[in-house]
């Protein structure tokens, strides 16, 4: 497995680290996701996509705040990862931020997952 870093991303509030799983690129947002950094996931998430990874995992464990911007990369990148056959897999989400995806219905629309181990074993797109 190529565990090596693939990119990162920081402002003072989040930061974003990509590295390269098997067939997976995980995403690990760490801070708030919100109006003012979404760009720092959507931009990553849009790399792994054109560099023909279409199984993004993204590891929620760090992730502190997610608003309705926040949600909407997320939302974004799984229409184009399962355009492209394959999907997004969110992990270890915070309360805080699963309440977000429940109040909303998308957690319907994602596979989740409650450890990074579990989502790189799913065989699902």
């Amino acid at each position: 497995m190529d565990r090596g870093t693939v990119g990162s991303a920081q402002s003072g509030r989040l930061l974003v680290e990509v590295r390269e799983e098997g067939p997976s690129a995980v995403v690990t947002p760490a801070g708030e996701l919100d109006h003012h950094t979404a760009d720092l996931l959507r931009e990553p998430l849009e790399e792994c996509l054109a560099k023909g990874f279409n199984r993004l995992v993204v590891d929620c464990a760090r992730l502190e705040f997610c608003d309705s911007t926040g949600l909407n990369v997320l939302l974004g990148a799984r229409l184009k990862a399962e355009a492209a056959g394959g999907g997004v897999h969110l992990v270890a989400m915070r309360p805080v931020v699963a309440r977000v995806f429940e109040i909303t219905g998308a957690e319907a629309v994602f596979t989740l997952h409650d450890t990074l181990e579990a989502a790189l074993s799913d065989e699902s797109g």
